[in-house]
C-alpha cells in the first residue's frame, strides 16, 4: 500500500481522540445536494469560500500546497456538482500551473481518494462519533483525501493530518477542526494494512472487493463474466478462481496507459511509433501506446493523423469492416450509436480507402456535433436521430450497435464512477440495448453483419442480449440471424472466454473489459 510521495506539509496540530463509530462499514452512499447542508438531525456550517475566492488560494493562505489544494478543489467539484474528475482535473492543473512532480502529486490525490472513497469511508465512520451523513461535505472530502494519503501513500502522517486540518479551515469550518484532527490522528494509529484486515467484511467476494476498492455487486459482475462465479452470482471461489477475479480488480484500479490509433491512409502505427518514439500495439494494427506526456501535445495528434482510442475500441471498429459477408459489400455502413466518434472516424478512415461511405446515428445533440468535429472529411454522414428509429434506408452492409451501457468496463478510466453507479440501472440499459439491436437488424440486409458491442462485460449486457436476440430470431422468423465467431476478425489474443464473442480485460490483454458479437442476417 505505497504510493510515491512524501511530505509537503509545514507543521501538526494537538490531537483529539474521536471515539468510535458504529456506522456500518463499507461507505455511506450519497445523499441528493439538497440535503448536504442538514444531515443526521445536525445543523453544519457548510459555508465554502465566495465564488469570487478561489479555493485553491484560500487553502494556500491557510499553508496547504497548491497541489494538495488543487485536488481537493476537484474532489469537491466532483462530490458537489458530479463533474467528471478526468475533465476538471487536467483543466484545473493547467489553471494552476502544476507541472512535474506536482502534477503528478495532485493527480495521484485525486484519483486515488476518488478510487478508494467507498474503504476511505469505512475506516473514517469506524473513526468518526456520528454517522457520514452527519459530516459536512468538504469536512468529509478533507477527510477522505486525509485518509488516502495515511492508507496509500508514503506521506508522512503528521503531514496528512495537519493539511486535512487546514483544508477544513480553509472551506470556513473552523469548529470542526478538532473533530477532523482527532479522527485523522485515530487513523494514523493504526496500520493501514490492519485497517484493510479489521473492516474487511465476511465473506470472498466481499472481502476481494472491499480489499480492492469496488463495491460488491461489480465484483459479483466481474466474477460472472470471467466464468469464476454462477450466473447468479453466487459460488465458494477455488483459490485460482480467486486469484483471477482478484487480479482483474486490481487492473481495474490501475491508471491505464494511453492508446493511440494511427488513422489508416495517413499514417501507420509504425511511423506513429517511431515519430513519438512509443511502442506499437500488440494486437490492433493501428495502435501505439504512449506511457507518459501529454497526446494533445504530439505533432500527429495535433495534425489529425492520429487520435486516442483505447485499442479495443479500436478492434471492435475494425472488425465491422472485416467480418465476413454474404455477397457484395455495395459500400453502405452504419455506426448507430456513434457518440462521441471515435469508432465511426476509424470506421470512416478504412472506408475511405474501401470506397465505402458511413453513416452516424447519434441522438444527443452535443454528442453529434462532437461526432462532426471527429469525423472531419472523413466520408462519413451524421444524423441527429434516435437509433431505435433513425429514418434511414434499410440495406446496410455493414452495422455497428456499439450500446449505451453501464461502462463497468471503464472504470479505470473514471475513478468516481465505481461509486456512483448502481445495479438497477441495468435492466432499463438492457432495454435500450435490446431495441437498438432489433433496429440494426431491420437495417441490415440479408448477408449483412451487425457488430454488437459494450464496454461493459457484465453478462446482462453482453451475452444475455445476444443469446436472446439469437433466440428470438431463429430460422422460421422474418429476419434469421447466425452468430459468427469474432477470433476470425481478431489476431491471436489468449482468453478471450468460451462462446463465440469475445470479451477482453485490463489484465489479459491491457485493454478496456470490452464485449463484442457478430452477427449475421441469413440471406433469403
Amino acid at each position: 500500500m505505497s504510493g510515491g510521495f512524501r511530505s509537503r506539509s509545514k507543521s501538526g496540530d494537538p490531537a483529539d481522540r474521536a471515539p468510535r463509530g458504529k456506522q456500518q462499514r463499507g461507505g455511506a452512499k450519497r445523499t441528493a445536494k439538497g440535503n448536504r447542508e442538514r444531515r443526521g438531525g445536525q445543523r453544519h456550517d457548510t459555508r465554502r469560500p465566495a465564488p469570487s475566492t478561489s479555493v485553491v488560494s484560500a487553502a494556500q493562505r491557510c499553508g496547504v500546497d497548491r497541489p494538495r489544494a488543487v485536488a481537493f478543489e476537484v474532489l469537491q467539484r466532483v462530490d458537489a456538482d458530479d463533474a467528471f474528475a478526468n475533465l476538471t482535473l487536467p483543466k484545473a492543473v493547467r489553471a494552476n500551473s502544476l507541472s512535474g512532480r506536482d502534477a503528478a502529486f495532485a493527480t495521484e490525490l485525486t484519483y486515488g481518494t476518488l478510487r478508494t472513497e467507498g474503504v476511505l469511508d469505512a475506516v473514517i465512520a469506524e473513526c468518526s462519533s456520528r454517522g457520514l451523513d452527519a459530516i459536512a461535505p468538504d469536512v468529509l472530502t478533507a477527510l477522505r483525501m486525509g485518509t488516502y494519503q495515511v492508507l496509500y501513500t508514503r506521506v508522512e502522517a503528521h503531514a496528512a493530518v495537519d493539511t486535512t486540518v487546514r483544508l477544513v479551515e480553509a472551506v470556513g469550518q473552523d469548529k470542526a477542526k478538532g473533530f477532523a484532527n482527532g479522527i485523522m490522528r485515530t487513523i494514523t494509529r493504526t496500520p493501514a494494512q490492519a485497517w484493510l484486515d479489521q473492516l474487511a467484511p465476511q465473506g470472498q467476494v466481499a472481502a476481494l472487493a472491499f480489499r480492492h476498492a469496488h463495491p460488491e455487486w461489480i465484483a459479483r459482475s466481474f466474477g460472472r463474466a470471467l466464468g469464476v462465479l454462477e450466473p447468479d452470482g453466487t459460488g465458494a471461489l477455488s483459490a485460482d478462481q480467486s486469484r483471477e477475479l482478484e487480479l482483474a480488480l486490481e487492473a481495474d484500479s490501475q491508471r491505464p496507459v494511453v492508446h493511440l490509433v494511427a488513422r489508416p491512409g495517413e499514417i501507420s502505427a509504425e511511423e506513429l511509433a517511431l515519430i513519438t518514439g512509443c511502442e506499437e500495439g500488440r494486437y490492433s494494427p493501428y495502435a501505439v501506446y504512449l506511457e507518459h506526456g501529454d497526446p494533445g501535445s504530439l505533432e500527429p495528434v495535433r495534425q489529425r493523423l492520429a487520435a486516442v482510442q483505447d485499442e479495443g475500441s479500436q478492434l471492435i471498429a475494425r472488425a465491422v469492416t472485416e467480418a465476413e459477408l454474404s455477397g457484395e459489400d455495395t459500400g453502405r455502413w452504419l455506426d448507430l450509436c456513434a457518440g462521441p466518434g471515435g469508432k465511426a472516424a476509424l470506421m470512416g478512415a478504412i472506408a475511405r480507402i474501401e470506397g465505402a461511405t458511413v453513416d452516424a446515428v447519434e441522438v444527443s445533440p452535443h454528442r453529434a456535433t462532437l461526432v462532426e468535429k471527429t469525423v472531419g472529411d472523413l466520408p462519413v454522414r451524421v444524423h441527429q436521430a434516435d437509433g431505435r428509429a433513425p429514418g434511414l434506408k434499410p440495406g446496410f452492409d455493414r452495422v455497428l450497435v456499439d450500446a449505451p451501457c453501464s461502462g463497468l468496463g471503464a472504470l479505470r478510466r473514471r475513478p468516481e464512477a465505481r461509486w456512483r453507479k448502481a445495479e438497477s440501472d441495468i435492466a432499463e440499459l438492457n432495454q435500450l440495448q435490446t431495441e437498438l439491436l432489433e433496429s440494426a437488424l431491420e437495417l441490415v440486409r440479408p448477408g449483412g453483419v451487425v457488430v454488437y458491442s459494450t464496454c461493459s462485460p457484465d453478462l446482462r449486457e453482453t451475452r444475455g442480449i445476444v443469446d436472446a436476440a439469437v433466440q428470438r430470431h431463429a430460422e422460421g422468423g422474418a429476419i434469421h440471424i447466425e452468430e459468427l465467431n469474432t477470433r476470425d476478425v481478431l489476431p491471436e489474443m489468449g482468453d478471450l472466454g468460451a462462446e463465440l464473442s469475445a470479451q477482453m480485460w485490463p489484465h489479459r490483454h491491457g485493454t478496456d473489459a470490452m464485449f463484442f458479437a457478430v452477427l449475421r442476417r441469413v440471406a433469403d
